[in-house]
């Protein structure tokens, strides 16, 4: 019912930006908390960012400075701008929604995109 797409991620060099995209679709009414994941290789998922309905964010200690959350709710859609880049924020980055409201009656909890890859070179 509900579908994350994300976009955006590449090789970039180190020192670099990016800028990645995902499109929430879906019979969607409105969509609570969303955030930006990131799993490296052999490592376990982490949250890096994180933006509510009402546009408060939190932040990874290690992107806070370099990373940017946003949202378009018209658009459905959250963002993540990356500068600074650095070899250890390659990963693969997920988007997520905690709780998406449906247009004629209830909810789906914890939908998660296919994921994008970022790399960043030394």
């Amino acid at each position: 019912q509900v579908q994350l797409v994300e976009s955006g991620g590449g090789l970039v060099q180190a020192g670099g930006s990016l800028r990645l995209s995902c499109a929430a679709s879906g019979r969607i009414s409105s969509i609570n908390a969303m955030g930006w994941y990131r799993q490296a290789p052999g490592k376990q998922r982490e949250r890096v960012a994180f933006i509510g309905s009402g546009g408060n964010t939190n932040y990874a200690d290690s992107v806070k400075g370099r990373f940017t959350i946003s949202r378009d709710n018209a658009k459905k859609t959250v963002y993540l701008q990356m500068n600074s880049l650095a070899p250890e924020d390659t990963a693969v980055y997920y988007c997520n929604a905690d709780r998406v409201w449906l247009i004629g009656g209830g909810s789906v909890f914890g939908s998660w995109g296919q994921g994008t890859q970022v790399t960043v070179s030394s």
